[in-house]
């Protein structure tokens, strides 16, 4: 089982519950449809990778997220995350309308920073990702339009949360193709301080 560092000790996650359509820029720039209620898909803990990967059986995209995770019934550390996509594969799947997981839950599809532990989630928390010097996505809870709070209301309403997962918030605009041997850059910050960073080089 894969392990992320939460306070500097590693953690097993038995699962990454991934919300989808939660920035409504990002909607936009992927001509997809405003969704109704909360869009929910999993990404099983194979998924898990220390590895910035450019390809794997097609080109990949990239989608920086705020990642939470839970324990003892709140979420109690936060990350940036990289949700790794086969966005020709998904894009197929969702014409046919079939799930997700082939395009989402490959091996090495989540990425993640240290986890460093919060007491609360400020409405000013947020995400920026740099690749190659360039600030390419920024955003964070403000613009969320499920917040942190909601999305653990109603994921409690359906799942059982297990201490360890991980929750991926969905990401700002600015997703696209990871080239190889670019250098990617993301950030946590909060009221002008960074909370966590890390640096991937894509492979």
């Amino acid at each position: 089982m894969n392990a992320v560092i939460v306070d500097k000790k590693p953690v097993i996650p038995s699962k990454i519950i991934c919300i989808g359509r939660n920035y409504v820029d990002h909607i936009a720039e992927l001509g997809n449809e405003f969704p109704d209620e909360m869009v929910v898909f999993l990404k099983p803990n194979s998924a898990i990778s220390t590895q910035l990967q450019c390809f794997h059986q097609e080109a990949l995209h990239y989608e920086a997220e705020l990642c939470f995770l839970y324990q003892q019934g709140r979420f109690s550390a936060v990350a940036v995350g990289l949700d790794l996509t086969k966005r020709r594969l998904q894009a197929k799947l969702k014409a046919k309308g079939l799930p997700w997981e082939r395009a989402k839950a490959f091996n090495g599809a989540a990425v993640f920073s240290d986890f460093v532990l919060i007491d609360k989630i400020d409405n000013n928390l947020s995400l920026t990702l740099a690749i190659d010097g360039n600030i390419i996505q920024a955003g964070g809870v403000e613009l969320m339009m499920v917040k942190p709070d909601e999305i653990l209301t109603q994921l409690q309403d359906f799942i059982d949360l297990e201490d360890g997962d991980i929750v991926m918030t969905g990401t700002p605009k600015g997703v696209g193709e990871i080239v190889s041997d670019s250098k990617f850059i993301g950030q946590v910050i909060c009221q002008g301080k960074t909370l966590v960073s890390a640096t991937w080089l894509a492979k």
